[in-house]
């Protein structure tokens, strides 16, 4: 017990002290505390709060703790109450040695803003221990030709206590031969010497049993003993001689155990067994015990455990040289250790912060400080981080150093930093330790949802059902959490006559855009509007984009026809020329789709006819043209059955019917025939040819001049009564209602509409059907009757 507290003390006594200098915002002057050892934990030091001249709420707010030199956790803060505690038992003999005063260094450390406060805790001594002897029995051979007053070295005692707890006084018994004299050295301590006060017979005694007694000066004292066996010789008149009285000898502190390290001699002129020297040890502590050995013989000293330059610099060793004859001699073996870079540096993090916001700069991320308990070259120590990263390593003072962010960091570049300390001794070979912090950006708002498109565009079908999904869209948002979640809406319509809600509707999750109601190309073909994205962060932010639906048509409308109209309250007649030519225009059958493409790609196609193979229609102008001559045997009156039919899938269809009236005496009015070139040898018919133009135009205004005047008579008889006409789409075709009575030629009876073709460029009629809305054209005897009456006043031969 008594060597390893001896161990401890030479452990503290080269402990190393961070003293906190050089920072502006440090304390100029160290706080100092004093606590007895052994005191219970939990006790009371000091209160910080009060000491700073600091409140409570900001001691807390600022996160202050204590941080030890040894990074040992002696002492704990309470940030509640300010009160500095005892967060273990102090054994000063364990701390500190036999170093005095006893005296911890340590830190208080205040963040945001950082600042240093130097303090010290005096560890107080206590009478714990005991004087204790390492030998339990101490034999001394003294010549009985020893004169009175002789001085005899003895053993002394160890006690782990200093000051007045430490060894004071040393007394023997019985003393009838000897007593005690106390002798003071160089460091400090108290050696006893045995002086001889009554001359020694070896034939009377030759062997004296003493007990000799340590006594510490505490209150109450402790006491230690040993046993003294004092051996009686004969004399011996020449001590052993030493040849130098100091040796030193400087040793690797890696030096394999079982080395030699020095030797050391005496000679001794007596002969015999008085001049036989043996070495031993005197005055040696536990450590010189553990760590060395010597030869009693040789006198070589050799190393028997590992030596350790951080823990023990020196060692101080007595070596004595006794001869047979009970005289000895001293000397004193100086051991220097030497430092080999034999510890890493290391690496002491006092405060880390593992999270830090993306939109913040210089942010603290690591306070540490480094330390290498090698000595010179091999205890100094170069710190650096890595290159590519966006932090700096700033010392502060002394061995500490703090980590901060250089600039803003980007969560969305990269979210986390793994941040490698490097601190490397300058040492021959060097010794490197590494301590990686890993640093998490947390994530700010600072992006707004991004559509994948700027603009899409959907196609629907109309008469689609109600909530059918037409089509998605989607953004990204590259924050976290709820700065990324993403809720999607309709913005307002630009164009104030779209009801875009009753038309529309999306999914605030998902982006899903719905058609609300069926849709109708032939109303709406195309409609636009925006959508906005929004995300959850604080503040939101927000991007639109651009939405064109476009309508599909499907073939939901059939043909109309627009002429001839099928509703009129009489059907129309087309008038056809019995000598017409093949190919002549009968009529033009004119029908439209509400649809679009093909859709409303129109053909006309003939399903019946009274005559077949009379009439043709053209499929793609509804065009109905003869194919033939009429002849005799063919019937005044037809009945054409037309289906007029888009190009859709499925197709839709119209039918149209066709009344055809044959009549004589009408023809094709004149056509001009395209210009040819002329021949010259037809230049005399020139003549001819203006002679009968002529005549011809005279004749023309005779007959227009009496359409003129049967034309005012009808006018006036129009006002009284209701003539049926001929409908027309869009508006009624220009004409006259002719109406020629008391002259034989037409019949009261009949009354007749005169259509022109409009932009053809030909001056053809168009049409010319008769108006007979008395008549029943169903009923065959009035057919007859009709039908010769109108032979009778025209003068057309009928049949």
């Amino acid at each position: 017990m008594g060597t390893r507290r001896a161990l401890i003390l030479k452990k503290r006594q080269v402990l190393v002290f961070f003293v906190l200098l050089g920072l502006s915002r440090a304390s100029a002057e160290s706080l100092r505390y004093s606590v007895a050892e052994e005191t219970e934990i939990g006790s009371f030091v000091a209160n910080l709060a009060k000491d700073l001249g600091l409140g409570v709420a900001e001691l807390s707010s600022r996160e202050a703790r204590v941080v030890s030199d040894d990074n040992k956790k002696h002492l704990l803060l309470n940030l509640l109450t300010g009160d500095m505690l005892l967060n273990e038992r102090l054994d000063r003999e364990e701390l500190c040695g036999s170093t005095q005063p006893c005296v911890l260094p340590f830190q208080v450390v205040l963040e945001n803003p950082l600042q240093f406060y130097r303090a010290e805790l005096h560890v107080r001594d206590i009478n714990d221990h005991s004087p204790t002897f390492l030998d339990k029995e101490i034999t001394i051979k003294i010549p009985e030709s020893a004169t009175i007053g002789a001085t005899f070295l003895i053993e002394n005692a160890q006690d782990l206590d200093i000051g007045s707890n430490s060894l004071q006084d040393y007394s023997i018994s019985p003393s009838s031969h000897f007593y005690v004299k106390i002798h003071d050295s160089d460091d400090g301590k108290i050696y006893p010497e045995l002086v001889l006060d009554k001359a020694l017979d070896h034939e009377e005694e030759s062997e004296l049993r003493l007990t000799l007694t340590a006594l510490d000066g505490g209150s109450p004292p402790r006491s230690g003993t040993t046993l003294v066996l004092i051996k009686v010789v004969d004399v011996n008149d020449n001590a052993p001689e030493f040849a130098q009285s100091f040796y030193e000898v400087q040793v690797p502190e890696d030096t394999h155990i079982g080395s030699n390290i020095t030797a050391i001699s005496a000679k001794d002129l007596d002969m015999g067994n008085n001049g036989k020297i043996s070495y031993s040890f005197l005055h040696a502590s536990e450590d010189i015990r553990k760590t060395f050995e010597i030869n009693p013989t040789s006198g070589e000293v050799n190393l028997i455990s590992p030596m350790d330059f951080e823990v023990i610099q020196s060692y101080s060793v007595n070596i004595q040289a006794t001869d047979g004859g009970g005289l000895s001699a001293k000397c004193t073996l100086s051991v220097k250790v030497l430092d080999i870079n034999d510890n890493a540096p290391e690496v002491i993090i006092s405060s880390i912060t593992k999270t830090i916001p993306e939109n913040a700069s210089e942010t603290l991320v690591a306070l540490f400080s480094v330390r290498d308990q090698d000595s010179g070259d091999n205890g100094r120590i170069l710190c650096s981080i890595q290159d590519d990263l966006p932090f700096i390593l700033k010392p502060t003072f002394k061995n500490f150093f703090t980590l901060l962010s250089e600039k803003a960091l980007d969560r969305e570049s990269r979210a986390e930093y793994n941040i490698t300390i490097t601190v490397s001794d300058l040492g021959t070979p060097r010794l490197t330790t590494q301590h990686t912090i890993t640093v998490q950006v947390s994530d700010i708002n600072d992006n707004a949802p991004a559509f994948t498109q700027t603009s899409y565009t959907m196609f629907v079908h109309e008469n689609n059902s109600p909530a059918l999904h037409i089509g998605t869209i989607s953004a990204t948002d590259s924050d976290s959490g709820f700065n990324a979640h993403i809720t999607y809406s309709l913005l307002p319509a630009q164009d104030p006559e779209l009801a875009l809600t009753s038309l529309i509707s999306i999914n605030a999750d998902n982006g899903q855009l719905f058609a609300l109601r069926a849709l109708d190309y032939e109303v709406l073909q195309a409609f636009e509007f925006h959508v906005g994205a929004t995300d959850r962060g604080s503040p939101a932010l927000s991007s639109q984009a651009l939405v064109r639906v476009v309508v599909l048509d499907d073939n939901d409308n059939a043909p109309f026809v627009l002429y001839p109209m099928q509703n009129a309250s009489a059907p129309c007649t087309e008038l056809l020329p019995r000598v017409a030519e093949p190919g002549y225009l009968v009529t033009k059958v004119v029908a439209v789709d509400r649809d679009s493409g093909q859709n409303a790609w129109l053909s006309f196609q003939l399903l019946k006819a009274t005559e077949p193979g009379l009439f043709s229609v053209w499929a793609h102008n509804g065009e109905v043209r003869t194919t033939r001559l009429l002849s005799e045997r063919d019937v005044p009156k037809h009945k054409l059955l037309l289906l007029v039919k888009d190009n859709g899938d499925p197709p839709r269809s119209a039918s149209v019917t066709l009344q055809v009236l044959v009549v004589d005496g009408f023809s094709q009015p004149y056509l001009p025939l395209p210009e040819v070139a002329r021949d010259p040898a037809q230049e005399e018919d020139v003549l001819t040819l203006y002679l009968v133009i002529a005549l011809a135009s005279v004749s023309s205004l005779f007959l227009l001049s009496v359409l003129l005047f049967v034309g005012v008579r009808l006018c006036r008889r129009a006002r009284a009564a209701s003539l049926a006409g001929c409908s027309v789409p869009e508006g009624h075709f220009p004409g006259h209602l002719v109406d020629v009575t008391g002259t034989g030629t037409l019949s009261q009876n009949y009354q007749y509409e005169v259509c022109f073709t409009g932009g053809t460029g030909t001056n053809e009629f168009k049409f010319l059907k008769p108006v007979m809305p008395s008549l029943q054209l169903h009923d065959p005897d009035s057919n007859m009757l009709e039908k010769e009456n109108f032979r009778n006043s025209l003068g057309f031969n009928i049949q």
